[in-house]
């Protein structure tokens, strides 16, 4: 790799911890092609993905932002995991070092600073996506206007049913 290639995957990293919202670090070692192409697969249905890294244009891309905890991370094999929403990539990754001997989970950045361990990475990884808030929020919000609207009709309906028994009563 020349002296361009390394710059540009220099860059292209920052971009990617720019962009995430959390980075897990991986061990990968001892893992078939099949295996690495079936997480990827699992990554990608998550809106997140997987990229084996060099370690040292990690620690130029991160500049030393996430401190020497954050280069402790980046030894031996690593791979990263990352998506725009910082629960998708640590869910999928966590389901899979459950299933997976081989695959473990070292740590992972959240926002370019702040440096997790592997539990809190599983920590991470129970909570709901981002998607799942939406819908939960959205749900809460149309919650009390669905009752608004259930409690302004019952009146209503309870007249309308008055008068339909006063005149069925009168026919009869």
């Amino acid at each position: 790799m020349d002296r361009a290639q390394k710059q540009e995957s220099i860059e292209t990293l920052k971009g990617v911890f720019a962009d995430s919202g959390a980075v897990v670090v991986t061990h990968y070692l001892g893992l078939t092609v099949a295996e690495m192409t079936d997480l990827r697969l699992r990554l990608r249905k998550e809106g997140a993905a997987l990229k084996v890294v060099k370690n040292t244009l990690v620690q130029k891309a991160l500049n030393g932002s996430a401190g020497e905890a954050g280069d402790a991370l980046f030894v031996g094999p690593v791979a990263i995991a990352y998506g725009a929403d910082p629960v998708s990539a640590a869910k999928v990754v966590a389901q899979y070092a459950k299933d997976n001997d081989k695959f473990k989970i070292v740590g992972g950045i959240l926002g370019q600073t702040t440096i997790l361990d592997e539990k809190a990475v599983k920590a991470l990884a129970t909570l709901p996506s981002l998607d799942q808030i939406r819908g939960q929020l959205i749900g809460l919000l149309n919650a009390p206007a669905t009752k608004v609207a259930g409690v302004l009709q019952a009146p209503a309906g309870q007249l309308a049913r008055v008068f339909n028994a006063y005149a069925t009563k009168d026919a009869a």
